[in-house]
């Protein structure tokens, strides 16, 4: 196994006025900056960020879209430098551009000050570098996310998504397994929304058609994409696949019949099952198992249009012969289970079981459960014995009342605690501020005709779930991190009905991962509502200094307002 990348770094220039923490993703890195001393200056106005990424001899300045305000009351129309238009937050989420680079990403922060002719003025810099480079773990586990940022600024920026995003998907009434675009810029906004889990899972699905010896077992849950289903059908006979037939998805003509038409006729109807489980047939799994290959891949990414490229999802991909076995084994007990959940639940699938991963503690259980080895209540009990942060990202909790919901209450309600929380639609009784600070859920926010200035209009992604993610991340900044993630929805269906992978991932490195992963999602959807709240007509621009002994500089609430300090401190420390 290589050495895995460094997953947290900091600046060592004792000159500088302020630390700097960067913390390693998954092609994403989380900066976090502190004042060392007491609060800033009031002539403070923000950090300028630069990166020099592998082979580069010349820093690149991040770009900040909101600049200060001119003499006649309006912004720059051009995007600047973060040192002309510095960041006013303590930390920031940068996405490479070449994040899959080998070697190290140098970033450079700035101190930029602002004298009473609004001149700009720099100090003392704080430097580190980090590698981002994609496997997590090199040769035995990775973590992998779609961008889900289909509904963004940067989104509109590069594809124009006002005018061409109905191009480059298929709409409501045509054929996703059909489906070509005319549009040129397709395949690179594909690429970019499908981020690292599509690129991983085509690449598992090649590597497994690459060594004859391999078998590749499937679970699928949607299965409408086209380039999935085209590598599924060149397997032939080595592939064997189960693909959910509940609901919309059982009917006539759904794309998951065709998808099973289409691969009856290359891998032989005995290869090809249809089931439901007892409610749903949620899994989506891939593994490969071969003389050469072995790679599992679980998670919450469906294999389709809205799960690779509108939805904000998951996968984790490992290696080796004995976690293979695990999936090969949870494949075959649900294909010799057809909808008899207490079948399933009765082998030794449905149990916590270690993956071996040398120097990682990771298990996994299969559902559905019975209720001797049901898995729910005790996730409840772990998530109360948080210390420090709590982090998560669970679609359809706004419809889950029980054990998991009263546990975040339970933490979020604690002095102390810091709590981040993201939910595909609002969640009663989280909705609200608790009496320490903790923020509400955040969700996702539409933009309709009122965009205020200088942000361009956003695509909306489209009817239907936006996040997708199902996990939950316990005192990421503690030695005892630890992740529960999968494709169960912490529910009682997914727990005892269902057909799911549920993950235990006890590793601070794959706990920071999921980290940024949720503080950037919080903070795009923060964003996206704060700009549909945006008075109409009013322009957004970057805050001067004080001018009046009343005016309060733009860090005011970062050392006054609860939630905002705990975040200051925590991504610094």
């Amino acid at each position: 196994m290589a050495t895995p990348p460094d997953f947290e770094v900091y600046g060592t220039n004792d000159a500088a006025p302020f630390t700097l923490k960067i913390f390693r993703g998954e092609g994403m890195c989380l900066l976090g900056m502190d004042w060392k001393n007491g609060q800033p200056p009031l002539d403070f106005v923000g950090f300028g960020i630069e990166y020099m990424q592998p082979g580069d001899t010349a820093f690149t300045p991040i770009p900040n879209r909101l600049s200060f305000l001119n003499a006649a009351g309006t912004v720059n129309a051009t995007t600047l430098s973060s040192l002309q238009s510095p960041i006013q937050k303590f930390r920031w989420v940068h996405f490479p551009s070449n994040a899959s680079l080998a070697g190290d990403f140098t970033y450079r922060v700035t101190p930029v000050f602002m004298d009473a002719q609004g001149a700009l003025s720099y100090q003392a810099t704080q430097e580190a570098a980090i590698q981002l480079q994609s496997d997590t773990y090199p040769g035995l586990l990775s973590v992998a996310y779609t961008r889900g940022f289909v509904m963004s600024q940067a989104f509109a920026d590069k594809f124009e998504a006002g005018n061409n995003t109905n191009t480059l998907l298929p709409g409501p009434k045509q054929n996703p397994l059909t489906f070509t675009s005319a549009n040129p810029q397709q395949p690179a906004a594909l690429n970019w929304m499908g981020f690292e889990a599509r690129a991983k899972i085509l690449d598992a699905l090649d590597q497994g058609y690459n060594d004859p010896s391999a078998k590749i077992y499937v679970a699928a849950y949607d299965l409408d994409e086209p380039e999935v289903v085209a590598k599924l059908q060149k397997l032939g006979t080595r592939l064997q696949i189960i693909i959910d037939n509940s609901g919309s998805h059982g009917v006539a003509n759904s794309p998951e019949d065709a998808a099973e038409t289409m691969l009856v006729a290359t891998a032989g109807r005995g290869q090809v099952q249809r089931q439901k489980v007892g409610g749903l047939q949620h899994n989506k799994f891939i593994a490969v198992d071969g003389n050469n290959v072995q790679i599992a891949i679980g998670g919450s990414t469906n294999y389709s249009w809205r799960g690779f490229f509108i939805q904000n999802n998951n996968a984790m991909i490992v290696h080796g012969a004995y976690p293979v076995s695990l999936f090969v084994a949870a494949f075959n007990n649900m294909w010799n289970n057809p909808n008899k959940p207490a079948g399933f639940a009765a082998t030794a699938s449905a149990q916590w079981t270690d993956l071996k991963l040398p120097g990682i503690a990771a298990k996994i259980a299969f559902s559905p459960h019975s209720a001797a080895n049901a898995c729910l209540q005790g996730i409840a009990d772990d998530i109360k014995t948080t210390t420090s942060s709590l982090l998560f990202s669970l679609a359809f909790l706004y419809q889950t009342d029980g054990v998991i919901k009263d546990s975040i209450t339970t933490v979020t309600d604690t002095t102390g605690m810091f709590v981040y929380g993201l939910s595909d639609k609002g969640v009663k009784g989280l909705d609200l501020q608790a009496p320490d600070g903790n923020p509400p859920v955040a969700f996702p926010t539409e933009l309709v005709g009122n965009v205020p200035e200088p942000f361009k209009s956003e695509y909306s992604g489209g009817a239907g779930i936006h996040l997708h993610h199902k996990f939950v991340v316990i005192d990421f900044d503690k030695p005892t991190a630890r992740v529960y993630m999968g494709s169960y929805n912490f529910s009682t269906s997914a727990d005892r009905n269902n057909g799911e992978n549920l993950w235990l991932i006890q590793d601070q490195r794959v706990a920071v991962s999921y980290m940024i992963q949720a503080v950037s999602m919080f903070d795009h959807y923060e964003w996206r509502d704060a700009e549909s709240k945006a008075p109409a007509g009013q322009t957004l621009s970057l805050a001067t200094p004080p001018k009046t002994a009343t005016d309060q500089p733009w860090w005011m609430e970062d050392y006054t307002v609860p939630e905002k300090a705990k975040d200051r401190q925590l991504f610094s420390k």
